[in-house]
């Protein structure tokens, strides 16, 4: 474009095309005239003269009434492909996410992070990089933060300085605004994916080898209970959801989630999402809630997104009394941390027995222990597969299947290992179903 340099500023040029266009290096007198622009939209808009302004096609023609007016007044010569940069980047102020909206079309995206309304970074296969988009002001920022929050029923200020929410694409969402966030409003974005990973995929990525995708398929046919740990952003969910579409497409499934991500294929699908309190300390609907009603409405399997506190008590009943082949997330360094943290969860739950029993317990209700893991390069790997075999003593006992080792330490590549072609449930993987919902 060609809308000039300022001192503070950097001269507004195409930076790099995404999906839907292109967002660009933004100038501070380039964010002046958009803002402007845009004041003098909303002015037409709500022209009481004209009732049907709120439609996308009012909104259009008030945009474009808005550069006409603003550029004719400050002698700005636009030429037509700027002037349909501006109205669209406008658009998106009215009806969409602002900034954001670029961001979201990126395919190559995966994460978008907000630090305060001028540092806005993204990941792109693992890494992250700054970009040149920002916001207005804080003001701005928080005009976004609220237009994502209020749809779906939440809501945040500084009574409530913190929210987990969605958009509605499912893309997941957490904020957190001042006083708690000290330089800024906070926002973090993780991007659903429009086509969900398949087996294929993850053997082609590099994330897992054909033999690990063959053990894995037939055991969520087989009906194990699959437990999937790895730290934040490893790639659980995914994994969960890719893992899903080995389910027979008979089977009635119950998902639980604090914001409903999974995208399950098959056809009889009950979707339950947890509720944070409300402002009046009432309202609230946990995990363990769902997992306790989930009981009651005749599912073949729970599919819990992520156990983090007493619902992991219900889960592992629910594992172990009759629904064979639920799944569930754990945060967890380890399988052994994994086992560690479930216990703790356990006594959460208000299950404080007889240790020995209590590990017993976990043993025969988990089957197949899955850890995921973002590698030093960015890349996510499945690092270990392994099947829970009971107890020795008071230790658990473990077939490790599958690893990654990787060599040289800490630069992400390596090799995937097979280290026991005898799986200890192999006589139930011997007649697994063999419908799969692709």
């Amino acid at each position: 474009m060609n809308f000039p340099d300022t001192p503070g500023g950097v001269r507004v040029t195409p930076d790099e095309d995404v999906a839907g266009g292109a967002y660009l290096v933004l100038s501070d007198f380039y964010q002046t005239t958009k803002f402007r622009v845009f004041d003098l939209a909303l002015e037409i808009l709500d022209n009481p003269e004209d009732s049907n302004r709120a439609s996308p096609r009012a909104v259009e023609a008030a945009i474009n009434e808005a550069i006409h007016r603003y550029a004719s007044s400050e002698g700005l010569a636009l030429n037509a492909l700027e002037r349909v940069a501006l109205a669209e980047d406008i658009s998106q102020e009215i009806l969409g996410l602002g900034p954001l909206e670029p961001l979201l079309k990126d395919p190559t995206i995966d994460d978008i992070i907000v630090n305060g309304f001028s540092k806005v970074y993204v990941e792109r296969q693992g890494r992250l990089e700054m970009t040149p988009v920002r916001f207005r002001d804080d003001v701005h920022l928080m005009n976004i933060i609220q237009r994502i929050v209020g749809p779906i029923g939440r809501r945040v200020d500084e009574a409530t300085p913190y929210v987990d929410a969605r958009l509605q694409d499912g893309s997941r969402v957490n904020v957190i605004i001042p006083p708690i966030a000290l330089d800024g409003p906070m926002l973090s974005i993780r991007k659903f994916r429009a086509q969900p990973m398949t087996g294929e995929d993850y053997v082609a990525s590099g994330a897992m080898s054909e033999e690990m995708l063959t053990f894995l398929s037939m055991a969520v046919r087989s009906r194990l209970n699959i437990l999937i740990c790895g730290g934040t952003g490893s790639g659980k969910t995914t994994l969960l959801n890719m893992l899903s579409g080995y389910i027979n497409d008979r089977e009635r499934l119950i998902t639980i989630e604090d914001a409903a991500e999974l995208q399950l294929r098959q056809s009889h699908v009950g979707r339950l999402e947890t509720r944070p309190v409300s402002g009046e300390n009432s309202g609230e609907v946990t995990a363990r809630d769902l997992v306790k009603n989930a009981l009651r409405m005749r599912p073949d399997r729970i599919i819990l997104g992520e156990v983090r506190g007493a619902e992991a008590v219900d889960m592992l009943q629910a594992m172990s009394t009759g629904h064979d082949g639920s799944m569930a997330t754990l945060h967890a360094n380890s399988p052994r941390d994994a086992f560690s943290r479930l216990e703790m969860l356990l006594g959460f739950g208000g299950m404080n027995g007889d240790p020995q029993s209590i590990r017993r317990y976990v043993a025969n209700s988990i089957h197949v222990i899955i850890q995921v893991s973002r590698m030093a390069n960015g890349k996510r790997r499945i690092v270990s597969v392994a099947e829970v075999t009971g107890m020795e003593g008071s230790a658990y006992t473990l077939n490790e299947l599958f690893v990654f080792n990787e060599s040289p330490p800490l630069s992400g590549d390596g090799e995937f290992q097979t280290l026991s072609r005898r799986p200890f449930y192999a006589a139930r993987l011997a007649t697994v179903p063999t419908e799969v919902v692709l």
